[in-house]
């Protein structure tokens, strides 16, 4: 498709406005698509010549810059005899235009090493980008594959699509053990089950850790593969892992209240405070009564965690077990099991209470995480699972806006830290 040369700055027909080079280039080339009755998309549209032509244009130029001349206009004497030698046919994939055939300028000596669209690439790069959103959202390879055949008219296998998602295993596994912070001001841990078809469809459970720096920073920490259900045992592998990779000390573990779990945070960081998640308790407070009951529990439970202090917390409890003890046993029982692990909040100033009563910072995680694991049913293998995950991981808050509120929100809150944590904040040249 050829063009007519385009002035710096063009007036448009009609109203005399000025187009700069760009507007005036893809006017030029609207005009001559219309000229020749082309649509603007489509298998012979004016977006896959439009791509064909930039593709093509590039690669000649790097093969210009790579040569040191135009095409026939070699310098009589040169030292270098190399030339270029015809061109080559080969169809790429863009997610714009889908499938587009190309012709790759060779050169002689076989020294060119195209930049723009490499040797053995069939794919632009956004193609693996989207094939890497979408496998993130929870589609299968094969859904993968459909949607670019509907889409983009671009035929690609779920062969290929699965060599492109399994780039991210090495990169998954550099994440996994990658250094992290010496002191963190609270880490939020919980697990998510997942279908994993090992023989026959199980349920396995993936664990996730997300820290709060010091500096106010949302991290995560990492993503286990477990074995039956969740259970302290793996938790103490877990952090242990979390150790070796330089966590030297947290100020608070929140979690949803799994037994066995203080004892395990106690033997990796002896002075860690486990603190049980709030909304957890409250919710399954309601289980385990009567929805006719359920409005006058929450008012009487209430006073229990907005207490001033644990002793006042103490004597809610009381009156709430005066009051439902004899109908709802198992309801009280469950406040006092919970008791050590409930009450370490009510120590601490109104802004530290907010941001370590409840798991939310993870239950927000675990929300994107399960929309991803509904979508595909079942994962084939752990890897599989991990690597959805991973992926939905890496996709996270695209825009940062969502770390700057986080941060914002953090700021007052880590300065009760540093004051009730004096002696074990860290000095600044350390973070």
């Amino acid at each position: 498709m050829t063009s007519n040369v385009v002035s710096p700055r063009k007036k448009s027909e009609g109203d005399g406005r000025q187009l700069s080079p760009e507007q005036a280039a893809a006017a030029a080339m609207v005009a001559e698509a219309k000229a020749r009755g082309l649509e603007l998309t489509g298998p012979n549209g004016l977006l896959k010549l439009f791509t064909k032509n930039v593709l093509e244009t590039a690669l000649n130029e790097e093969m210009t810059d790579h040569l040191g001349h135009e095409k026939n206009q070699a310098e009589p004497g040169r030292e270098s005899t190399n030339v270029r030698n015809g061109s080559r046919g080969k169809t790429v994939i863009s997610d714009a235009a889908g499938e587009v055939r190309i012709d790759v300028p060779r050169d002689r000596e076989g020294t060119f090493e195209p930049q723009i669209v490499k040797k053995r690439q069939r794919r632009l790069t956004e193609v693996d980008e989207i094939v890497l959103s979408l496998y993130a959202k929870g589609m299968t390879t094969g859904e993968i594959s459909a949607h670019f055949a509907e889409i983009y008219g671009a035929s690609v296998s779920k062969e290929t699509i699965s060599r492109i998602t399994d780039k991210v295993v090495a990169e998954m596994t550099e994440w996994s053990s990658r250094p992290l912070d010496r002191v963190y001001a609270a880490v939020f841990i919980d697990a998510i089950m997942v279908k994993v078809r090992d023989g026959q469809v199980a349920n396995r459970p993936v664990y996730a850790a997300i820290g709060v720096t010091v500096e106010g920073r949302k991290d995560v920490l990492g993503l286990w593969a477990g074995t039956g259900g969740e259970g302290a045992r793996f938790w103490l592998s877990v952090l242990v892992d979390l150790k070796n990779r330089g966590v030297a000390d947290v100020f608070f573990v929140v979690c949803d209240g799994l037994k066995g779990l203080p004892d395990t945070v106690e033997a990796v960081w002896p002075q860690a405070i486990v603190q049980t998640c709030i909304i957890h308790l409250i919710r399954n407070t309601f289980r385990l009564t009567s929805r006719t009951d359920a409005d006058a529990i929450k008012r009487d439970i209430r006073p229990i965690y907005t207490a001033v202090n644990a002793v006042a917390a103490a004597a809610a409890l009381d009156d709430l077990e005066e009051k439902w003890g004899s109908k709802y046993r198992a309801m009280i029982r469950l406040w006092r099991n919970a008791w050590n692990e409930f009450i370490p909040f009510l120590d601490y100033d109104i802004e530290i209470r907010k941001v370590i009563c409840s798991t939310n910072a993870i239950e927000s995680l675990n929300a994107r995480y399960r929309r991803a694991v509904r979508a595909r049913g079942h994962f084939p293998s752990e890897q599989a699972a991990l690597k959805c995950l991973y992926l939905v991981t890496r996709s996270l808050d695209p825009t940062g806006t969502g770390r700057a509120r986080w941060t914002i929100r953090w700021k007052p809150v880590l300065n009760a830290f540093a004051i009730t944590f004096g002696d074990r904040w860290p000095a600044a040249e350390t973070y």
